[in-house]
């Protein structure tokens, strides 16, 4: 009897059959599915991040140049920083870690109490071509 048994133990296959194959295929394809879209979104949330982090440090940097030299600098997006020109001289700020998908950069004001920074970028929440502003009065705004 127990040979019996033992030989039809030896004798039965040991792969996985056709079906539970499926089942992990499509457990993992599931899981996909779940992954991809939340990946894809963070890297949009990552895009505002950077944003306001850049819009920041110009808008710093801007406020210490209205208040140092009592003039309202232009800046100018140039390479992966950021160039800001004081009359004649010109500093640049950065090199920054960002995307490339920073498209227009606008400082305009008065004086280190009235001003905005309005960068423009591609690839956020927001969508293509979004706004985040730097108010001097208000602070930073969200990305629209």
């Amino acid at each position: 009897m127990i040979a019996r048994i033992r030989k039809s133990i030896e004798e039965k296959d040991k792969g996985f059959t056709l079906i539970e194959l499926l089942v992990v295929i499509i457990i993992i394809g599931i899981l996909a599915a779940i992954a991809i879209p939340i990946f894809l979104n963070q890297r949009k949330k990552a895009v505002d991040v950077a944003a306001r982090a850049d819009v920041s440090t110009v808008a710093k940097q801007v406020a210490t140049s209205l208040v140092d030299d009592d003039v309202m600098p232009t800046v100018a997006i140039v390479g992966k920083g950021y160039d800001m020109k004081v009359g004649t001289v010109t500093t640049t700020i950065g090199p920054v870690s960002r995307p490339t998908d920073f498209t227009g950069i606008v400082v305009v004001g008065t004086d280190a109490s009235d001003f905005t920074v309005t960068l423009t970028f591609d690839g956020g929440t927001a969508g293509d071509a979004a706004t985040i502003v730097y108010d001097a009065a208000a602070g930073l705004g969200d990305p629209q």
